[in-house]
């Protein structure tokens, strides 16, 4: 009894915080084994399924609370962030729902009737993310992009539209480089984008696409390990990014 009072008591402040029919959901992707990944929570006591998203705070700026939320579930303070979709359909929300998932008495129900959710993608490097839970879920992991669950409320729309919006980008803005570590090879830099369009590229063209942009540092320095010649890696140039994008404005 006294984990239930303590729960709805952090409900209640929660809603009472915030602006509760505003909220937003995030699509956080990584890449891995050469898979795109998708981060995902559990609601508490239950199989059920759902992006990671949270509410306004009424003393934070929209694109502050994202952030907020991001880093509150990923442990990264810089992220590639991205508003790419408001979702306001009447039926889309069922608060009722995450309450009787979790085993909460429905007549505590402080959830709103309807809430309208700005969607935002998110690119990160997987290998620093520390998934973390939330109120009201106890368990926060990747899944692959191709495994989705079936997902609470609209949220598997909500990740095919950021897919979809994802995948356009990529095809006019080098924006991928934030889904790879510090140091790569320009061969792991085609298996993303080929993973992230789902169709294979020519290796010479890309190559020298990427290079033409003028970001991308080449080291000193040589992949070991395969069966091949070790590759040169690379590096991107923040700053001479920050050029391109201002020449390309």
């Amino acid at each position: 009894m006294d984990e239930l009072i303590a729960v709805l008591t952090e409900i209640k402040a929660l809603f009472n915080r915030s602006l509760s029919e505003l909220s937003i959901d995030c699509v956080v992707f990584g890449f891995h084994d050469n898979q795109l990944k998708v981060l995902l929570l559990r609601v508490k006591g239950s199989d059920a399924w759902s992006l990671p998203g949270g509410w306004i705070y009424k003393t934070e700026d929209v694109e502050h609370a994202a952030y907020r939320i991001l880093q509150e579930r990923t442990g990264l303070d810089s992220i590639f962030l991205q508003q790419f979709h408001a979702f306001g359909a009447n039926q889309r929300y069922n608060g009722k729902e995450v309450m009787a998932k979790m085993g909460l008495p429905p007549e505590h129900n402080f959830f709103p009737e309807r809430a309208v959710s700005i969607g935002y993608y998110a690119l990160v490097e997987y290998s620093l993310v520390e998934p973390k839970t939330d109120l009201f879920t106890d368990e926060c992991r990747w899944w692959d992009v191709a495994e989705i669950p079936d997902l609470l409320f609209d949220h598997n729309d909500i990740a095919s539209i950021a897919l979809k919006t994802l995948r356009r980008q990529f095809d006019y803005q080098p924006i991928g480089f934030n889904l790879l570590p510090e140091k790569f090879t320009l061969i792991e830099l085609q298996k993303l984008h080929e993973t992230v369009l789902g169709h294979p590229l020519d290796r010479g063209n890309f190559q020298k696409k990427m290079l033409s942009y003028g970001f991308l540092e080449r080291l000193e320095e040589r992949k070991t390990g395969g069966a091949h010649k070790a590759p040169y890696l690379y590096r991107f140039d923040a700053k001479k990014y920050e050029i391109y994008l201002r020449d390309n404005e």
